[in-house]
């Protein structure tokens, strides 16, 4: 017969009973960053940031709707703001405006606003997007230019 021992140590379960907390961010310099695209964000060369069209919009998927907080990082160049002047950007998850917010100068901007739960299926495909109501039209080429993006997600 073995030996007899002791149970092992108890211990309080973590709150809410979920120990991980998910982050689902694309950063444009992720490898794996083009499979989230859905629209609006050409294939470009390699680096850390990406022109964008009028409407960027990507996919991710999430394992749960709680305590979702949509982000973006992206720049206002001063280059296309000359010709634009103000722009409002509209945040939308899942083709539901989240909130539109005007931008005054150039520079560089970070956004976060919490989403609400009844707006996310879990286990599925999430579209975020941001739509800018005036774009650039660059001159050499006829690019219609929104903004530069250099990440986009929902972390918890």
């Amino acid at each position: 017969m073995p030996e007899p021992y002791a149970p092992p140590v108890q211990r309080q379960p973590f709150e809410e009973g979920r120990p991980h907390r998910i982050t689902r961010v694309i950063n444009t310099s992720d490898g794996d960053w083009a499979a989230h695209v859905v629209q609006d964000i050409p294939d470009s060369a390699p680096g850390p940031w990406k022109w964008t069209g009028q409407k960027p919009t990507v996919k991710v998927t999430v394992r749960t709707n709680q305590g979702l907080r949509y982000l973006i990082d992206f720049t206002l160049p001063e280059v296309t703001f000359k010709s634009t002047g103000p722009v409002t950007i509209t945040f939308l998850v899942n083709d539901h405006a989240l909130e539109s917010v005007r931008y005054t100068a150039s520079g560089e901007y970070h956004y976060e606003k919490a989403v609400p739960a009844q707006w996310v299926e879990p286990l599925k495909d999430t579209l975020l997007a941001a739509s800018i109501d005036k774009v650039w039209i660059a001159p050499a080429d006829g690019a219609k230019l929104g903004f530069i993006l250099t990440r986009i997600g929902l972390t918890q």
